[in-house]
């Protein structure tokens, strides 16, 4: 397929033009042991933005280029003897300074992460890890980056300070100098008896305080106030953030996982993902993911790879 006329077709067009023209960043992709693993990390590669080296048992990986017709020949295969093995060597290969970006292939995200968040092994940091969606829904003006909907199932306030500062960091190196967060909940009040409500104010206050930072915050926001103005206006809501939201703070990864799948499947977002947190960044795709996802998605790794990269070497 023409990767090219694929992306163009999708909002996340000026995404992929802003990772285009740096080398291609070194990725350990694990267990592409089926033909969409296989073409996503390859329409990646001719996009320019991964050196992908594959990981896991010969034969399957083979077999599952052959039924795209990729020819491999070009990149790095290094074998394991199944799948298990293969998220081990890739993380080894990170922790090596062999591979700059981990990309899933077919292996289940739990099996996957595992290696991640191993003891003495993984890719730990002093940051929890988080996963947050970039949707290009068709009736908002602008990007709005989701999360968490695909790692903390049920995160608590010291780990939802994690999730928003990790997708801060994100806006920032996508462009969005302040970006404006929306705590999600169903209400717009504080209510003892929900508890997404006094996180949701509890957040707020925690970047009153410096301990979120580069950001402005509100919440608790209902769906509707943090996107559309008129409904804030509505309901007398006076914000900076109200109607306008650039990143949306769901209560949990249920909420997160409907509300991104809804605009993707239903409103036609066009979207990335990625994981962070990790001491590098992480794509996290799924069988499901369009072509242009799994693109934009690797072409959001990697300008994070190089938001990090100037940051080390800055004085």
């Amino acid at each position: 397929m023409d990767t090219g006329a694929a992306i163009q077709r999708h909002g996340v067009a000026e995404l992929i033009e802003r990772a285009r023209g740096g080398p291609p960043t070194a990725t350990a992709v694990v267990h592409p042991c089926d033909p969409t693993a296989i073409q996503g990390a390859m329409d990646a590669a001719a996009a320019g933005f991964i050196a992908p080296i594959f990981i896991g048992p010969e034969a399957k990986i083979r077999t599952a280029a052959a039924a795209v017709g990729a020819d491999l020949s070009p990149f790095r295969v290094v074998l394991t003897p199944h799948s298990h093995a293969a998220a081990a060597e890739g993380v080894a290969l990170v922790r090596r300074g062999e591979a700059q970006l981990l990309m899933k292939g077919s292996l289940h995200t739990d099996e996957f992460m595992s290696a991640v968040v191993a003891d003495g092994a993984g890719l730990r940091t002093g940051r929890r890890i988080s996963h947050v969606y970039l949707m290009y829904p068709p009736a908002y003006p602008k990007p709005l980056l989701i999360t968490d909907a695909a790692i903390n199932v049920e995160p608590d306030l010291a780990t939802k300070r994690d999730i928003v500062q990790n997708a801060i960091d994100f806006a920032h190196v996508i462009g969005i100098e302040t970006p404006r967060v929306a705590i999600l909940a169903a209400v717009e009040t504080v209510n003892p008896k929900m508890r997404s409500t006094l996180e949701a104010a509890a957040l707020c206050k925690m970047a009153d305080r410096g301990q979120i930072t580069g950001a402005l915050l509100d919440g608790p926001l209902a769906l509707d106030n943090a996107i559309s103005v008129a409904a804030a206006q509505e309901k007398g809501i006076v914000s900076e953030v109200a109607g306008q939201a650039d990143i949306l703070l769901v209560p949990d990864l249920e909420a997160g996982n409907m509300l991104a799948k809804q605009l993707i499947y239903l409103a036609g977002a066009d979207a990335a993902g990625v994981v962070l947190g990790a001491a590098v960044p992480i794509i996290l795709t799924s069988r499901a993911d369009s072509e242009a996802t799994r693109v934009a998605s690797c072409a959001a790794a990697v300008l994070l790879v190089r938001a990090a990269q100037l940051a080390a070497l800055a004085p």
